[in-house]
């Protein structure tokens, strides 16, 4: 049986899925087409419900419930992985405090990290949306006033010489006391419940694979993180990829839970009453 099967080709990503898709671990017979392809698409696509099985942004599963459900394994989430709001160092008396007229770039409308920036900035409104690599460069070209870093930048952003405004997930966890779930693996409500199952047990067997030969970098990893240093990409993968990932338990459970709430005030959106896991 083949199923579709998207996520980012970021280090966590990669890290997760590698014995998956190349089979160095027993599949049971399942296939899978993968696509790999930045967060903000892969948003867009589960609101378009393409994908039977993808990594997707908190936000993005809030929208679409309707046809997906979240698998246990794959996730990202924890204490200390949140975006960073960052500027030129000449933005940041301004940035610091009244921001309603600064523009500030943002990786895609469905990001967890969107809903973090608004959720620490309720007032801005001068948003501009554009894939996550670019918005280091728009922000030192003064194309924005700040920006919104995500992934490997959170390593890069200093040697730029750019300047931390707001740990956006330490404000969350500040205010909420929880972890920060930033993105999971979703699978279409269509596929029968058995199925699921076994496909979210191989994507945890894939990761215990890559823990077991961690801190060594695979080629498929290596072959999608473009010019990252290998020291990059192991940060990457020890900030991203953890036990929440092996299993969300009951605390990665009542992360996405509460962040679905703060989601639903925001938006003004009712609670769906289709459950949230599998």
């Amino acid at each position: 049986m083949k199923f579709t099967l998207g996520f980012s080709p970021c280090p966590n990503d990669t890290f997760i899925f590698d014995a998956l898709v190349n089979k160095k671990i027993d599949t049971q017979g399942f296939e899978f087409d993968t696509v790999l392809a930045d967060v903000e698409t892969l948003n867009q696509w589960a609101l378009e419900g393409k994908l039977d099985i993808t990594k997707l942004s908190f936000p993005a599963f809030f929208r679409s419930l309707e046809n997906y459900i979240l698998l246990h394994a794959g996730s990202a989430l924890g204490k200390g992985v949140g975006p960073l709001f960052i500027c030129r160092n000449e933005n940041a008396d301004a940035l610091s405090g009244h921001i309603t007229l600064e523009s500030v770039a943002l990786p895609g409308l469905n990001t967890t990290a969107h809903l973090l920036f608004s959720y620490a900035y309720p007032d801005a409104v001068n948003k501009q949306f554009m894939v996550f690599s670019n918005i280091e460069d728009a922000v030192l070209s003064a194309e924005v006033s700040g920006g919104v870093i995500i992934h490997e930048n959170r390593f890069t952003y200093q040697q730029k010489g750019l300047h931390k405004i707001k740990d956006l997930g330490e404000y969350w966890e500040e205010k909420t006391g929880s972890p920060i779930p930033l993105g999971g693996i979703a699978i279409k409500r269509s596929i029968d419940n058995e199925k699921a199952i076994i496909i979210n047990s191989l994507i945890r067997q894939s990761l215990e694979y890559a823990f077991q030969h961690y801190p060594h970098i695979t080629g498929y990893v290596r072959e999608h993180s473009q010019e990252m240093s290998e020291d990059v990409m192991r940060q990457h993968i020890d900030l991203y990829v953890n036990d929440f990932s092996l299993q969300l338990g009951a605390a990665g459970e009542q992360a996405i839970r509460l962040l679905y709430e703060v989601f639903g005030r925001m938006h003004a959106m009712p609670a769906s009453n289709a459950p949230l896991f599998l």
